[in-house]
């Protein structure tokens, strides 16, 4: 079983910064995520959209604000568990929480903090009638390990940054890939567009646009998709993988089933320090709901530093909390 000071449920943006500032009370920190990176929506969804809010950054990329929040916890040598989802949680003998994800992989901690965004994400399924047939057979909704693909055939479907950007990457590890989108226009970055077409040109990738893959088929395994073209019609493609990229949903997940206070799928706490409704509980960023709550990110750090602070003295009771600034000391000083 994985022990540490506090649990993270969330390795978005929240979550990292929770690191840091446990990490300055000499606390340690394991985070727990369904994805399988870092970054939250910021990673999966949209790594090259510009934020505007961040204080210091007139600007800066969702990717490489992710980036650069890693860069600030190294030191403080975080633990990952990543592309397994937080299940369930119980309290052991002595106090402490145990949670258990889908995975069946076991973390203890003192404390927990919930710092999961919207919820779970869970990803968006085409409509496609026997799809669960083949899910983990050959239909994957999220790229876990590319070296799955290498030597394979594989059909991407999507129009976003995350089709564009794996379609990209993949192109060199594929004997075929095929990026199906429904429109002719992409609404990911221009750069991959860019990057996607000269690819085509270069006959790394087939693009079928103004298509969608209606239909699978295969005898336990997935070999082949039918896509739909709106001048040619049905389309039979032999494939190894189908890997339909339409984004995530954000769900609350098993997480509203833990016993908290919970008010339109947001999960209620004191603004004194972002507590829930169970003692050693916190929850910080979107997931919860205040009076004039706001949905920034700036926001999520602000009630991470305040929810640490009344962490510590769970964790270490005995002790007294000297908080000091950073400004002054400097990291390697804490």
């Amino acid at each position: 079983m994985i022990s540490t000071d506090i649990l993270i449920v969330g390795a978005g943006p929240v979550g990292l910064f929770t690191v840091f500032e446990a990490g300055l009370l000499k606390l340690r920190c394991h985070l727990v995520d369904a994805l399988p990176q870092v970054g939250g929506q910021l990673s999966e969804i949209y790594p090259k959209k510009p934020i505007y809010d961040i204080p210091g950054y007139p600007s800066v990329l969702a990717g490489d604000l992710i980036k650069n929040l890693m860069q600030q916890i190294e030191p403080f040598k975080p633990t990952f568990t990543l592309g397994e989802r937080a299940e369930s949680i119980k309290t052991l003998d002595n106090g402490y929480f145990q949670l258990t994800t889908s995975r069946g992989t076991e973390i203890s901690a003192p404390v927990i903090f919930i710092a999961g965004g919207l919820g779970s994400f869970e990803p968006r399924k085409p409509p496609i009638d026997n799809i669960s047939q083949f899910e983990d057979k050959g239909v994957e909704y999220i790229v876990r390990d590319p070296e799955l693909y290498r030597g394979k055939k594989v059909v991407v479907a999507g129009g976003g940054d995350s089709a564009l950007d794996w379609s990209i990457y993949l192109s060199d590890l594929t004997e075929e890939l095929t990026l199906v989108h429904r429109r002719s226009e992409f609404r990911g970055a221009l750069d991959s567009v860019e990057k996607v077409m000269h690819l085509r040109d270069a006959g790394k990738i087939k693009l079928v646009t103004q298509s969608e893959v209606i239909g699978l088929n295969g005898n336990g395994k997935l070999d082949e998709v039918i896509i739909k073209h709106d001048t040619e019609g049905l389309i039979h493609k032999k494939t190894d993988h189908f890997v339909p990229l339409f984004g995530l949903s954000p769900k609350l997940g098993p997480v509203g089933e833990w016993g908290l206070a919970i008010d339109k799928n947001a999960i209620e706490v004191d603004t004194f320090d972002y507590a829930t409704s169970v003692k050693g509980v916190f929850a910080v960023g979107d997931i919860n709901t205040y009076p004039g709550k706001l949905k920034l990110i700036l926001c999520g750090f602000h009630e991470a530093t305040l929810a640490v602070q009344s962490a510590f003295k769970i964790v270490h009771p005995d002790k007294k909390l000297s908080f000091k600034y950073t400004t002054v000391t400097g990291i390697d000083g804490m």
